[in-house]
């Protein structure tokens, strides 16, 4: 149960659900109620599939390109840290993203669904968190019904984006990501402790 808690924090942190409402009001300004609701179906829709491809795929691509896999999450880990660093101390999930939008009509692509929902950093997650050596297909089960209640959650918080909104504000929202940001670094410090270990063994 322990781990699946930490799995359930680890996707939270990464996919940062509260720090795509303010993209997606941004995002979405101008549309119908009706249109919001299925931008927000389909950016989910889309995100999920993307990040079923990498837990799927993942690992099979970089056996076929020849990377270990404790060389990818070295790789992963330095890159989900300074990933974290900018939710910290840069621009925040929500000021970063709102800054990418311009008009366009596939606006649940992006930039909600890639890299809002699925970020590069939840798709370096993803295999993380599914390694074949590691995991049973059991618990690669269970980390994918993680990442599908926290994506559960990413539409259920866009559905209500108003309200939400209206209760947080940017401010919030912005400050929840750094605390994101904050729990992600010390997981991809792990990461990256755990690959160079995985490493020397070899």
């Amino acid at each position: 149960m322990d781990e699946l808690i930490a799995t359930f924090i680890f996707y939270f942190a990464v996919i940062d659900p509260i720090g795509s409402v303010p993209v997606f009001i941004a995002a979405t300004n101008g549309l119908t109620s009706q249109e919001k609701r299925h931008t927000a179906f389909k950016a989910v829709l889309v995100s999920l599939l993307v990040l079923l491809f990498f837990i799927v795929a993942g690992e099979l691509i970089l056996d076929a390109i020849g990377i270990p896999l404790s060389a990818f999450q070295i790789a992963g880990g330095i890159i989900l840290f300074l990933f974290a660093l900018t939710m910290i101390f840069g621009d925040s999930k929500p000021e970063s993203e709102i800054k990418s939008i311009k008009n366009t009509t596939e606006i649940a692509i992006f930039p909600m669904a890639m890299p809002s929902i699925a970020s590069p950093g939840a798709m370096l997650a993803v295999v993380l968190l599914t390694k074949n050596s590691e995991h049973s297909i059991w618990e690669q089960i269970q980390s994918s019904f993680m990442m599908i209640s926290v994506l559960a959650i990413v539409l259920v918080l866009l559905l209500l984006s108003t309200k939400v909104h209206k209760i947080i504000g940017n401010a919030g929202a912005s400050v929840i990501s750094r605390v994101m940001g904050l729990i992600l670094s010390s997981v991809a410090v792990a990461n990256v402790i755990e690959g160079v270990k995985e490493s020397f063994m070899l």
